[in-house]
């Protein structure tokens, strides 16, 4: 482990998939600095958003517990108040971890961890056209869990047109910088690591700083022209190449959408870029993990659907690339990573394996990721469940090999799921009718996650 505690920059866009990386070869699209990047850095082929959810992802990255556990089982909003369904106070976080161990620690972008209170809608969002508020203020103090360094906001789609509540700013008091939110994030990230001044962080205490973009998440037509321009005269059957797309019901509007989407990718692409120079300009490279995540995919018209939640790779499966040059040496990787895994993961990096805390239910990957040994999950659990309803939605698994997935139906009983991805890369074909052997081993597998993580489903 590292003789000082090396600094952490952790970047994760909403609802990018791991196609639309360009070095993958599979989404054709034009990410020129990512692909730089993954050539210096472990690669994670099968990351897995275990619930491919905004807030899920962010509870579970930042207590390193899955759902049951943190409380956070769907999207933090109004309607999901009433269940508590946000992050806690007490909950130990990676951030707090580190705050104890004296980082100097940034969160910038979106955080929906926190649930509305009318009383701000005035200055917040407010409910949107079906009654539902989303964005949230995160006032100064333990919610926000050891971060000192704060140009955040709630949950808000105006990505042309975004809002920030920096430091200690009053609800009443957010600021409007007329800029696409992307860049604008991205110029407060590279400020924090010029640091001018010492402005923003001690400069002699190591730093985390999280950037959370909103893009790629939709609507997809609030991108800068500059970036949808780099697609013209590309038709959508030429950028949805994926054999699964289907162009009907809710996968129709993918038509539509795809330039957009891709135009943010590349966006993104772009002004991760400026965070790489900065930490090159500052001398800190060597001495800085980079991460670069999201927290689920996009289904952008596959299998006739949209968003995310779907338990398809292009939903299921997500970036995670990081990079610490001389520490973790640049591969390729086929560890299933869960999202839990992530927190006790960079606590060991950074040499606090000690204060882990006993709660957490992940497991650190330190070990295989500075290139030596350690346990290798077999798979990595699948969830979808509310609030409302936390026994119910569905459960299953991923392994290398095969996705397994029971489905609880709303009109009562249950429906069986079973896609051979090495066979069937694009799982066209529902094949647990054909193998019931497979079926009873998955049933297994995934009841072993149940368990560990607590979760009513077996009970009901």
């Amino acid at each position: 482990m590292p003789e000082k505690h090396p600094n952490l920059v952790f970047v994760f866009p909403d609802e990018y998939r791991p196609q639309a990386l360009g070095f993958l070869g599979q989404d054709p699209v034009r990410t020129p600095n990512l692909d730089r990047f993954a050539a210096q850095s472990l690669v994670l082929t099968h990351a897995v958003s275990n619930r491919p959810l905004c807030s899920p992802y962010r509870a579970m990255l930042l207590t390193g517990k899955y759902p049951h556990a943190n409380g956070v089982l769907t999207n933090c909003n109004s309607k999901t108040r009433p269940y508590d369904n946000f992050l806690r106070e007490s909950d130990r976080c990676l951030s707090d971890v580190l705050h104890e161990a004296g980082y100097s620690q940034g969160y910038v972008g979106k955080f929906h961890l926190d649930c509305p209170i009318e009383a701000h809608y005035p200055y917040t969002e407010g409910p949107r056209r079906n009654g539902v508020a989303w964005d949230a203020y995160t006032p100064p103090g333990p919610r926000r869990h050891g971060f000192d360094f704060w140009h955040s906001y709630g949950c808000c789609d105006w990505h042309l047109n975004p809002h920030y509540w920096v430091g200690e700013a009053k609800v009443d008091e957010r600021i409007e910088p007329g800029k696409w939110s992307v860049e604008h994030e991205t110029d407060v990230a590279v400020e924090y690591i010029h640091n001018p001044a010492g402005r923003h962080r001690d400069p002699d205490r190591p730093f985390s700083l999280f950037v959370s973009y909103n893009p790629p998440h939709m609507p997809f037509d609030e991108v800068p022209a500059r970036y949808v321009d780099l697609y013209d005269g590309r038709t959508p059957e030429e950028l949805l190449n994926r054999p699964n797309v289907r162009l009907e019901g809710y996968g129709a509007s993918a038509r539509k959408d795809v330039k957009g989407y891709f135009a943010a990718v590349t966006g993104v692409d772009d002004q991760f870029g400026r965070i790489l120079r900065a930490l090159d300009e500052e001398g800190l490279a060597d001495d800085t993990i980079v991460v670069f995540a999201s927290d689920h995919g996009e289904m952008m018209g596959g299998h006739a659907r949209m968003g995310k939640v779907a338990w398809y790779d292009e939903s299921l499966l997500t970036p995670f690339i990081l990079r610490w040059p001389g520490r973790v040496p640049a591969r390729r990787d086929d560890l299933l990573l869960s999202v839990p895994d992530i927190m006790p993961t960079l606590l060991e990096m950074t040499g606090l394996a000690d204060a882990i805390p006993p709660e957490v239910q992940g497991t650190s990957r330190a070990g295989i990721f500075l290139g030596g040994e350690g346990d290798r999950p077999a798979s990595a659990l699948y969830l979808n469940a509310g609030p409302d309803d936390p026994a119910g939605g569905a459960r299953g698994v991923r392994t290398h090999r095969h996705t397994f997935v029971i489905e609880r139906l709303p009109e009562g009983g249950e429906r069986t799921w079973l896609f051979d991805n090495e066979e069937d890369p694009f799982q066209l074909a529902n094949v647990a009718a054909d193998r019931p052997d497979l079926v009873e081993r998955l049933t297994k597998e995934t009841n072993g996650w149940l368990v560990k993580t607590g979760d009513p489903w077996l009970e009901a």
